[in-house]
């Protein structure tokens, strides 16, 4: 019996000891193995250092390069230790499965050159895939380069791993980049991990969470800072001078489709404290507490699209955006450019956009609840009744600048103000204080808006003919609509569009109102939007009547240099009862035609008001043709008499103090005979005889004919 036991304890320590002799003999070939398999996928030498057993059935690798043998020839992978699950029965059948991945110590250094080599390309093809390649006469195939990236990324993605002490680092030309994580598991598909990225000097740690499989098209994954600290987006702030940050990120993929050169993507994004700074958007942080977009995207050649089906969360508002953005080629186009368009890139001028938003109606006090913070503060905290819907619809050919078109309105059912919000509009209907700034945003002046300032004037008591000359020139429409005229901001778009610069408003009367008595002088989007929610209000709901609006805004506008000082040591000239005695020592009553079309001409740009005149105090005559061109459209609309604009003086007499604070040169006495040196002469030059052009006129606020040759220069305290 103990003969048979001993005999049984034998064999089974001599089949163990065959047992791991075979192991060790399969494992180095299963090392041979994956080494084969991975140089044939990739253009890559693959150097694996000693492996052993370090139980039943887990390997460990001690040392990992990676090495590519095209492109770049600079080392991509190192490893100091792997450590892997093997199934002994896949062993033993020759056909090795590793699960469990453990790297430690990894270091995955990617480079490219300035000649554009690099050592990484390879891992972004799919296997048996065509490499996406540019041409230049066709442009960029978006859709199948994202397509390509994406299949790469999920194809090589493992089922089971776990990075310990991982350092990416990137280096190019142009960007550099280093992500180290302290540590990353994917088990099962479910991602968890910590990471410290720094990427063009911004620093982020980074918390991951998410579930991802390998050749999988769904992923959800979200990002958040760690700490309680945001996370940075860059290269923004660096390229466009721009913060981009949030709290927390979620990005899930539902599915893609590649077909006809053209892939279709589903998914959702959505951030948590989504910020954004840029100066040219506002002074602060526009801030979205919650905000995301479930989309439906196609990408094509030269080409992406927001497709019906998309939604967009701006906190309690949803909305429906389609957006298609074509980027012709200079060979789609043949050369052929709208010549408006010759001073952009080449890329921009085959830029082609049409853009359509829809809003869900939103119950009013949700619907102000929901607008960004930084770029609304003065509705902040309105409540109402009722609802509000917005629309927008926009398109825009580069090759066919005027044909651009934008319709946008904000609708109301039911809708009334129960409660203002930290600016109470109503307050143009009362007696208040109104202070002038400067474009530097330093404080002029301060003074009442109403019956108790003696140099307040009321509607009745200003000339019909101010009034009618202001309303024809700046808003023809002003006593009809309702805050706003499409027509002439498309016009005033077009022309900036093709000036590629803010050569022209196209702002209201109304609109000009609310900038100067609630607004900032800063010239961003934000305050461009609050400018036309603020007038939406005051117009659609009545607060304040036209003839309150015009009365508010003949007392407050500047109307001439700032740096005037009245003798009583007030800067600046504000509102038409100062207007007429700086210019004319008048009343506002009193004011004629003549005059007041001069007051109408320098709204646009009063600190310029002496550059409507020459050196001897004569109206240039891009001032002349507005007086004409202004008093026509005032005679054909029936505001003054036809005789009395075909006998208009297209001159004006200054009498106030305006006339000596404006300096104006004497004119030379051409009776005198003074008799001639020849001496005294410099030999003529014909070219700058024939030279006679004269610089464009920047107009005041119609389009007019160049200014014509200029007398001599006298002293000008306004330019």
């Amino acid at each position: 019996m103990y003969w048979s036991l001993g005999s049984v304890a034998g064999l089974l320590l001599i089949g163990l000891a065959v047992f791991l002799l075979k192991r060790e003999e399969l494992l180095r070939y299963a090392m041979g193995e994956v080494k084969t398999k991975v140089e044939r996928k990739y253009p890559v030498t693959l150097a694996l250092g000693p492996a052993r057993f370090t139980d039943l059935n887990t390997v460990q690798i001690d040392g990992v390069s990676l090495l590519p043998t095209e492109g770049l020839r600079d080392t991509l992978l190192t490893a100091k230790r792997i450590n892997a699950s093997i199934s002994l029965r896949s062993l033993f059948a020759r056909r090795p499965v590793f699960s469990d991945l453990q790297i430690s110590q990894a270091q995955l250094r990617a480079r490219k050159n300035a000649a554009g080599l690099d050592n990484y390309g390879f891992l972004l093809k799919k296997r048996g895939a065509a490499t996406v390649k540019r041409d230049t006469t066709k442009g960029t195939n978006y859709g199948a380069v994202l397509n390509q990236l994406l299949d790469a990324g999920l194809d090589n993605i493992p089922g089971q791993a776990d990075f310990r002490d991982f350092l990416v680092d990137y280096r190019s030309p142009r960007h550099t980049a280093t992500l180290t994580m302290p540590r990353l598991a994917i088990e099962d598909g479910d991602l968890t991990g910590q990471l410290t990225v720094v990427l063009d000097s911004v620093t982020n740690r980074i918390g991951l969470t998410g579930h991802v499989e390998q050749g999988d098209e769904n992923l959800d994954v979200q990002v958040f800072g760690q700490n309680r600290q945001p996370v940075i987006l860059p290269y923004l702030q660096r390229r466009y001078g721009a913060r981009v940050q949030f709290d927390t990120l979620n990005l899930s993929l539902a599915g893609k489709e590649f077909d006809d050169e053209q892939l279709t993507v589903r998914g959702a994004a959505s951030a948590s404290n989504f910020r954004v700074n840029h100066p040219k958007i506002s002074v602060a942080d526009v801030v979205v507490q919650r905000g995301g977009i479930d989309f439906v995207a196609t990408l094509g050649q030269n080409y992406l699209a927001l497709d019906k089906g998309s939604k967009v969360r701006l906190n309690k508002i949803e909305a429906y955006p389609q957006l298609s953005v074509k980027m012709r080629t200079p060979a789609e186009l043949k050369g052929r450019y709208d010549e408006n368009t010759l001073n952009y890139s080449p890329r921009l001028r085959g830029l082609l956009v049409a853009l359509n938003v829809e809003s869900a109606a939103t119950p009013a006090t949700d619907f102000f609840a929901s607008l960004p913070q930084g770029i609304f503060e003065a509705v902040e905290g309105m409540q109402g009744t009722g609802t509000l819907q917005y629309r927008l619809s926009a398109a825009l050919d580069m090759q066919r600048v005027d044909s651009l078109k934008f319709d946008s309105g904000l609708s109301a059912k039911n809708f009334r103000i129960t409660r203002f919000g930290k600016t109470d509009l109503r307050m143009l209907n009362t007696e208040f204080p109104y202070t002038a700034y400067n474009d530097k945003g330093d404080s002029l002046k301060t003074f009442l808006v109403g019956p108790s300032n003696p140099e307040f004037v009321p509607f009745d008591q200003v000339s019909n003919y101010l009034k009618y000359a202001i309303i024809t020139a700046e808003d023809p429409r002003f006593f009809t609509h309702k805050g706003f005229m499409e027509k002439a901001f498309v016009k005033s778009a077009i022309q900036n569009i093709k000036e590629k610069r803010f050569a022209r408003g196209g702002s209201t009367l109304s609109m000009q109102l609310v900038k100067n008595v609630f607004l900032t002088r800063q010239k961003t989007i934000a305050r461009k939007a609050e400018e036309a929610l603020m007038v939406w209000l005051i117009e659609n709901t009545r607060l304040v009547s036209k003839q309150r609006m015009m009365e508010v805004y003949l007392n407050i506008i500047e109307w001439g240099p700032s740096k005037y000082r009245w003798p009583g040591g007030e800067r600046g000239v504000y509102g038409v009862k100062e207007a007429a005695r700086f210019y004319y020592s008048k009343e506002p009553a009193e004011l004629n035609l003549q005059e007041s079309l001069y007051l109408a001409s320098i709204i646009p740009k009063p600190k310029y008001a002496r550059q409507s005149f020459d050196a001897y105090g004569d109206l240039r005559r891009s001032t002349r043709y507005f007086f004409r061109l202004i008093a026509d459209i005032m005679a054909a609309r029936g505001y003054i008499p036809e005789g009395e604009a075909e006998g208009l003086s297209r001159s004006v007499n200054l009498t106030g103090p305006a006339r000596a604070y404006m300096a104006f040169s004497a004119r030379p006495d051409t009776t005198r005979v003074v008799p001639a040196d020849s001496s005294q002469f410099e030999p003529i030059n014909l070219i700058d005889l024939l030279n006679t052009g004269g610089a464009p006129d920047a107009g005041v606020n119609t389009n007019q004919p160049r200014e014509e040759q200029a007398a001599p220069a006298g002293k000008d305290k306004q330019r």
